[in-house]
């Protein structure tokens, strides 16, 4: 399985917001993008215009990096977003936050999208009772994500977040199982500022 390893805090750095892609570290005095929210690199480009491309690619990659998809696996999802009912944008946001890895952290059975995607290629949780071990599987209104029986013994469980949960999803934490509800709409999202459109604009030239 493909996935991004370098330094992580580089990304919020460069993207100039936080991407909460460490967890808990995110939300304490030790962020990186607290300590020094300048973009990397030797040179201040804080001055430099960006252009209309400059914007949308920006958009895009802020929102593949804060969902932890590579740039041919986000091409995918939105292509089939495309060819759904609907605006392609909101589509596009539905089935990532509908992702097997988002769907626990949001869940709160992991501290960030990365640790629930490592959880999840480990083979710790079901998927109606059926073992499930593809992070990119989208999920569905009614599927029930459960803690396998094996993961149940494992210590990644026994400190669980205490992130308030999205109405889209129900979570029973003592059993260690959530279900989908609703589907997630586009308010559901939470990476701010977030501007769907210019990403439908990027891939529409």
């Amino acid at each position: 399985m493909a996935r991004y390893t370098e330094a992580t805090c580089r990304l919020c750095r460069r993207e100039g917001c936080k991407l909460f892609l460490k967890g808990e570290r995110c939300f304490t005095d030790k962020c990186a993008f607290e300590r020094r929210s300048k973009a990397p690199g030797m040179h201040d480009n804080s001055r430099k215009k960006i252009s209309e491309y400059g914007t949308q690619l920006r958009e895009k990659q802020k929102t593949k990096r804060f969902y932890g998809v590579l740039e041919k696996q986000f091409r995918t999802t939105f292509e089939k977003a495309d060819r759904m009912q609907g605006k392609t944008g909101e589509n596009l946001l539905r089935l990532l936050e509908l992702r097997m890895d988002n769907v626990v952290y949001r869940m709160g059975f992991a501290a960030s999208r990365a640790q629930a995607r490592q959880l999840v290629s480990h083979a710790h949780f079901t998927v109606n009772g059926k073992k499930a071990n593809v992070p990119s599987m989208v999920l569905k209104v009614g599927d029930v994500v459960a803690v396998c029986d094996a993961g149940r013994k494992t210590h990644a469980f026994e400190n669980l977040s205490g992130r308030p949960v999205p109405a889209w999803l129900t979570v029973d934490q003592e059993a260690l199982k959530g279900t989908i509800a609703l589907a997630p709409e586009r308010a559901d999202v939470d990476l701010a500022d977030l501007k769907e459109t210019l990403i439908v604009e990027l891939y529409s030239k």
